[in-house]
């Protein structure tokens, strides 16, 4: 079947159902979440592919949040999992159990997944900061060990890594800015090898798979405030420095945790997806949410209304952009760091309406706003 028509055909399905609105603002909860292809099919039809984050224990151990997985994600990225302090955290202890639960529900459904990640200034172990503040000598070995036994373990169904998470300083104005020079973060792996330490990574991790792609990941970069528009000229430097040094960064990857207090317009942010695509790289959004503001409507209807807008603009910029992966950080706000993290969650008990299964796993008019955005409408 083509694109166009199984597009025809699902919005015609939608509106005899009353679930689906092709027109903004008009959105209606979905109850039942097998009444429609799910973003997953959705998104593949036109050849794009849409995942989201997941959590190994509820993956096992809660029916709705399973059932959702199967009919909404066509690839899966672990949020925990796969990072430093889940994967080792010994020296030379690995516990690779957490991560083989995802890997396991993955293969047997068909569905790749996503490493995150491998280098990044949090979740790093105790050991680990201690052995990077002896020097450059033991922070390459450190290196080198994880990258050996981590790669190697998850080559059979991992075929795309984060290798290096946000290494570019938050500018002032941002929510979190670093004092101090350097467009860098300032992080142990920076202290410990200087600049330099992201190359390494990169080619580290091609050195041991060659056919791995290579992503680098960053956020805060995609809305038009002067903060965001200096971390996307940090980003743009640091890659192409990278890329005329011959380091093999393949992709980039678009976090997107997205703030309607913040403005969004499409041409600055479209404008910076041309100069990494004409980079040669590919470009992710890796990690898809929205936070409302604190003085949000009261209505679901109006909050609603005003995420799936915003949802729609972005990801419509980012794929006319050339980007074909979109992942959100989860898929329902009962499971959400919207809703634990004391720094960003709404102060009079209301959750964060960011993603796109309400609390009761019933689709939200920001599930439409993906969906019409990967069926081009």
């Amino acid at each position: 079947m083509s694109p166009a028509l199984l597009r025809r055909r699902t919005l015609l399905a939608a509106a005899a159902a009353g679930t689906l609105s092709p027109f903004p603002g008009r959105a209606q909860l979905t109850p039942d979440l097998g009444a429609l292809p799910g973003l997953g099919a959705l998104a593949r039809s036109r050849g794009i592919t849409f995942g989201a984050a997941v959590q190994g224990q509820l993956l096992e151990t809660e029916p709705d949040y399973q059932r959702a997985f199967e009919t909404e994600a066509a690839i899966l990225v672990p949020e925990w999992e796969a990072k430093w302090s889940a994967l080792q955290p010994q020296e030379g202890r690995f516990d690779t159990a957490p991560l083989d639960s995802i890997l396991r529900w993955a293969q047997s459904r068909a569905r790749p997944v996503r490493g995150h990640a491998l280098v990044w200034h949090n979740d790093i172990p105790g050991w680990a900061q201690a052995a990077l503040a002896e020097g450059r000598h033991r922070a390459m070995a450190v290196m080198a060990a994880h990258f050996d036994r981590v790669l190697a373990h998850g080559r059979g169904q991992i075929r795309d890594w984060d290798v290096v998470n946000e290494p570019v300083a938050n500018p002032p104005g941002s929510d979190v800015p670093q004092a101090g020079p350097g467009e860098l973060r300032d992080t142990p792996w920076l202290r410990a090898l200087g600049p330099g330490y992201i190359d390494i990574a990169f080619r580290m991790a091609r050195e041991r798979d060659p056919t791995l792609r290579l992503t680098l990941n960053e956020y805060g970069v995609e809305e038009d405030t002067p903060d965001a528009a200096e971390k996307r000229r940090r980003l743009l430097s640091l890659l192409r420095s990278l890329l005329s040094r011959g380091v093999p960064v393949d992709a980039v990857g678009i976090q997107a945790h997205l703030q309607m207090a913040r403005p969004f317009r499409p041409a600055p942010f479209a404008a910076f997806l041309a100069e990494l695509r004409q980079m040669g790289l590919a470009v992710l959004i890796t990690e898809l949410d929205m936070r409302e503001t604190q003085e949000a409507p009261p209505g679901l209807a109006v909050r609603d209304t005003m995420v799936a807008e915003r949802t729609h603009a972005f990801v419509a910029t980012a794929l006319e952009g050339g980007v074909r992966t979109v992942l959100t950080w989860g898929l329902s706000d009962r499971h959400s760091w919207l809703a634990s993290d004391a720094g960003v969650m709404l102060r009079d008990g209301r959750t964060h309406r960011g993603l796109p299964l309400d609390e009761e796993w019933r689709r939200k008019p920001m599930w439409e706003a993906l969906a019409r955005a990967f069926q081009g409408g």
